[in-house]
This record gives structure tokens, C-alpha cells and sequence, in this order.
């Protein structure tokens, strides 16, 4: 007897995935041969590498703000953490003899890594919090980061490797400033692609998707929908919240890494308190919790500014107008059962096959059995 795989026949979170990654591959096949036919202007595609950068932040801060119920403004810090580890590992590189592929690669590890310790680091005193105290907390390690960042001067040689809280490093006449203080990078040779922001997108989608339908997803959203009840069964809640405030960091270090890359020139006033909120835009405008919701407003809301730009001084507000009429527009119930009843047609939940055969009732003695 053949089997036959159905989409309708998959688990749930398993149809889910499968179509995630399925509407993200094809956006990148379609997206690649518009760019090969020179049908995307060039402003377009110097935009579509800090896209796949904010879909990764976007789902990585739902991981915080939808799944765990907790409130970050401060995610544009790890963002720069892994922005500026990327430029210093890529920089120490370019001697190697490795390819651009490979130095992307170890940068991007190093950039999560280090966002994953900044995160863990912030994540035990702050996660004690709750409220509103979590979010100001968030807000002033976010902050403290990028200053942090602003007194970093690191530079090599041919003697090696220099980190220094000054600009004294004592470079010789060949050396190089890879970092310098409030300047930031420059000089950073730009070796981002978008095919590695698609495959960074499908890392943060399995991670976060992974971890949402794990045995630690679930204990997540049970501290978040009822703390005492939680502490009750004996979940550590303290520890499933780092959890995900950690993995969130890693994520956003590794988004950081490949948007750092992606310019000749950073700064760390880039990653600033507008940044962070800016990405917590792209979770509310989404729906906190939707992962598919934010990719869709971080895509949006990073065309949005350059299609406006011709409007000049009015450019910013017709950003606003439009975001507030979107915002309206999600948030309405008549909207969303609408457009709830649109998805159940395209993609229709699991229903009982009419030609199944049904069981066959035997007689006993009793009655029927």
C-alpha cells in the first residue's frame, strides 16, 4: 500500500515550518532573478541585505517580547556587539588567505558568540525584573553597550593584535585602525551578500520555530501566560527566560555581524535607543508572537523610507501616516477575522477524509459493540 505525504497531513508546527521555509526560499529565487534581469533598482538592492539584518532581528526580539512576554529595548545593543566583533574578526582575517565566504562565516560566529555572553552577562540582574523596570533596565544596558562600544580602539600590525580604551594602540606606520572610538570602522571591506542574509534568515526561522515547539518553548509561554501557576509545577522560570533572552542575543549578534559587514563605514550611534525601538516596531506592527508578521513589517518598513524619498521634507511624515493607518487597519477585528478566513482558504486546517472508511460495528449478544 503507497503512502502519500500530504501537507495537510503534517503536524501543525511542522506545516508551518515546512511553509516558512518554502515562502522564504521563494522570495529569494524571486528577488535573485529580478536582480539577474536588472528588473530591481540599484537603490533596492543595496537595501536587500539590511533586510534579511532586520527579519533576523525582528524574529529573533519576538523570541523575547512574544514568546517570553518580556519587554526589550535594548536589543540594539547586542546588535552592535555583533556588528563591531564581525568587523574586528573580518579585519584580522584579510591576511589569512581566507576567502570572503569564510571570514563572513567565522565573523558571523563571532559576532553571535559575543552577543550571547553580552546577553547572558545582562540577562541575569535584569531578568529579576519585571514590568516596566525591565523594560528601562533593557533600555540603559542597551545604551550602555553602544557607549561601551564608543571607548573601543582596536587596531593591528604586524607585531599583532591591539585593544586598547584609548586611541594610543602604538600601531607602527603599516598598521590599521580597525575600530576607533566614536569613529567607529571604517575602511571595512564589505563582503555581506544576500545570499548569506537568506541563509542567516533560514538559521534564525529553524532556531526560533525549533525552539517555540520544543519542551523548553513550552515551558516558556507557560511562565509567560501565568508565572505562579509555572513556579507552582516547579519550572524555573528565571532559567527559561534567560534561555530565550540569550538565544535572542546570540541571533541578534549574528544579524549585527552581517549588517556590519555590509558598509565601508559604522558608527556606534547607528545603535542607539531609535534603533531599538525601531525593531520592537517591526514585532507590534507584525503581532507580538507572529513570526511571520514581522518579517513582513520589517520588509515594509525598510523599503518604505527610500520609496518615500522623493516626497523630500515630507518623506517622514507619510512614514508615520502610513504606519499609524497600518496599525489601525491590523488591530481592527473585522480586518483580522477577514483576513483569518482568507488564510483558512488558501491554507485549510486538517478535516476528516469523507472517503476514509469508517468502523465497522459488530453485533454480540448485548446489543451492538
Amino acid at each position: 500500500m503507497k503512502t502519500r505525504l500530504r501537507l495537510s497531513k503534517l503536524p501543525p508546527y511542522t506545516k508551518n515550518a515546512a511553509i516558512s521555509y518554502g515562502l522564504v526560499t521563494a522570495a529569494f529565487v524571486i528577488v535573485s532573478l529580478l536582480k539577474a534581469a536588472g528588473m530591481i533598482s540599484s537603490s533596492l538592492q543595496g537595501q536587500l541585505v539590511p533586510i534579511c539584518c532586520y527579519i533576523i532581528m525582528a524574529i529573533s526580539l519576538n523570541l523575547v517580547v512574544g514568546i517570553s512576554g518580556e519587554l526589550s529595548l535594548g536589543h540594539a545593543g547586542f546588535m552592535s556587539a555583533g556588528a563591531f566583533t564581525g568587523i574586528v574578526i573580518s579585519g584580522l582575517l584579510e591576511t589569512s588567505g581566507l576567502p570572503e565566504v569564510g571570514r563572513l562565516i567565522f565573523a558571523v560566529i563571532g559576532g553571535a558568540i559575543v552577543a550571547g555572553i553580552f546577553g547572558f552577562l545582562i540577562g541575569i540582574p535584569v531578568l529579576r525584573l519585571r514590568g516596566d523596570y525591565l523594560a528601562i533596565v533593557t533600555l540603559a544596558f542597551g545604551e550602555i553597550i553602544k557607549n561601551f562600544m564608543n571607548i573601543i580602539y582596536a587596531g593591528k600590525d604586524s607585531t599583532g593584535f591591539h585593544l586598547k580604551t584609548n586611541p594610543e594602540l602604538g600601531l607602527e606606520a603599516t598598521g590599521r585602525m580597525l575600530l576607533n572610538g566614536p569613529m567607529g570602522a571604517t575602511q571595512v571591506q564589505r563582503i555581506s551578500t544576500f545570499t548569506a542574509g537568506f541563509i542567516l534568515v533560514l538559521i534564525t526561522l529553524f532556531v526560533v520555530q525549533n525552539i517555540m515547539n520544543s519542551k523548553q518553548g513550552r515551558a516558556i509561554m507557560a511562565c509567560r501566560d501565568n508565572r505562579i501557576a509555572a513556579e507552582s509545577i516547579g519550572l524555573n522560570v528565571m532559567k527559561y527566560k534567560l534561555m530565550a533572552f540569550v538565544v535572542s542575543a546570540t541571533l541578534a549578534g549574528m544579524g549585527g555581524a552581517l549588517f556590519g559587514l555590509n558598509y565601508s563605514t559604522l558608527l556606534p550611534v547607528k545603535f542607539n535607543f531609535n534603533t531599538s525601538v525601531l525593531i520592537l516596531v517591526f514585532v507590534v506592527l507584525g503581532g507580538v508572537g507572529n513570526i511571520w508578521g514581522g518579517i513582513i513589517a520589517a520588509t515594509i518598513l525598510t523599503i518604505l523610507p527610500e520609496a518615500f524619498r522623493q516626497f523630500a521634507d515630507y518623506r517622514m511624515l507619510t512614514y508615520a501616516i502610513v504606519l499609524i493607518l497600518v496599525m489601525i487597519g491590523t488591530y481592527n477585528p473585522a480586518i483580522r477575522a477577514r483576513l483569518g478566513m482568507l488564510r483558512d482558504k488558501i491554507f485549510p486546517s486538517n478535516k476528516e477524509d469523507p472517503k476514509a472508511k469508517k468502523p465497522r460495528w459488530r453485533k454480540s449478544g448485548k446489543g451492538v459493540a
